[in-house]
């Protein structure tokens, strides 16, 4: 099919470009989270062609494998732990401690589907994967309550570790033959063929993916006009960030009609159009690779491409892109300044 080739090109040529501007941004400004976007968005590019090199050349087990290390596993992983880095002078690292451990809890759920495709994993592995993922976001939380400044490096420190165990073990899985699986009726990629050990690992990974949505979220929140229907809250540390996170999604639902207004007025801060930009993106890449688990595959290539052409342009609306072009070209927007604090 001819989409099955054209989509991701175009999807692998942008977010390429995409990389290419993030890091020019890092080359001059040197802020952690503008190396670790630009990561997760070459790992967008080199998904996004294995998937056109299978459709246009035919599949083999190497690409099959890299698509499913960098799709499936790190893309959501690195784009989320950018957003970390964005917004690590605030609590984010609560929130994102949450999402690694609820992520690890996705393996049991993973092995359901295993069992009912008669390929289930070890239970060892699945009891294995939930403990190392609560223990990790567990360290993030800590981290994050200890000292902030050093929470984000602490979770990427444990996500490069996880790499390149991630990493091996994709390398080294047996494939049955011929070392790939499709869909038979869109020959999109499916991941039937691989180990159910490495597919009960993609829960806490894409953990990321609820970073990088709701970090975009919180970042509009940041700078829109504000009705704040709750405040204030308790001081506990768990009990207080529980309440925060109500709080923050409460005024921001209370705060759109004001958002709105400012929007018609010309008087809305662009990073805030920009931050639901990529907020949309993020969740379109999302749902439509979530779908392909549920047999759902003809939504791959377009999500995929939707979802990497909505971040990118609310990368471009913000009107910092306009101050200093990377390369002469283009600007910094929300993805090259660090976040305000924010209660």
């Amino acid at each position: 099919m001819v989409l099955n080739s054209l989509l991701p090109l175009l999807a692998a040529l942008i977010s390429l470009l995409f990389a290419a501007l993030v890091l020019d941004q890092w080359r001059h400004r040197r802020h952690s989270f503008q190396l670790v976007w630009g990561l997760g968005l070459i790992w967008y590019g080199i998904s996004s062609g294995t998937q056109f090199a299978g459709a246009a050349f035919g599949w083999n087990a190497g690409l099959y494998r890299a698509w499913y290390l960098f799709g499936a596993i790190l893309v959501a992983a690195y784009l989320g732990m950018g957003t970390f880095y964005l917004l690590s002078r605030t609590g984010f690292g609560y929130f994102a401690g949450f999402s690694i451990a609820l992520g690890g809890l996705f393996a049991y759920l993973s092995q359901l589907a295993l069992i009912r495709q008669g390929r289930p994993t070890a239970w060892s592995n699945v009891a294995l994967v939930i403990v190392i993922a609560i223990l990790a976001g567990a360290a993030v939380i800590v981290a994050t309550a200890w000292r902030r400044s050093i929470a984000a490096h602490a979770a990427m420190a444990l996500l490069a570790i996880a790499s390149a165990v991630v990493a091996l073990l994709t390398i080294s899985a047996t494939l049955p033959e011929p070392g790939y699986a499709l869909d038979p009726q869109t020959r999109v990629p499916v991941g039937t063929a691989v180990p159910g050990y490495l597919r009960i690992l993609t829960g806490p990974f894409n953990a990321g993916g609820l970073c990088l949505i709701f970090g975009a979220l919180f970042s509009a929140y940041v700078y829109m006009p504000k009705l704040k229907v709750l405040r204030g809250g308790p001081s506990a540390p768990v009990v207080g960030q529980l309440y925060r996170v109500v709080a923050v999604t409460v005024n921001l639902v209370a705060s759109v009609p004001e958002a709105i207004r400012a929007l018609a007025a010309g008087k809305l801060n662009s990073r805030v159009p920009a931050t639901v930009l990529i907020a949309l993106g993020g969740a379109t890449s999302g749902l439509t690779s979530g779908l392909e688990r549920f047999g759902v595959t003809w939504a791959a290539a377009p999500g995929e491409l939707l979802g990497v052409l909505l971040i990118f342009a609310g990368f471009l609306i913000s009107e910092e892109v306009f101050r200093r072009l990377p390369f002469g070209l283009g600007g910094a927007s929300a993805w090259g300044r660090a976040a305000p604090r924010s209660g």
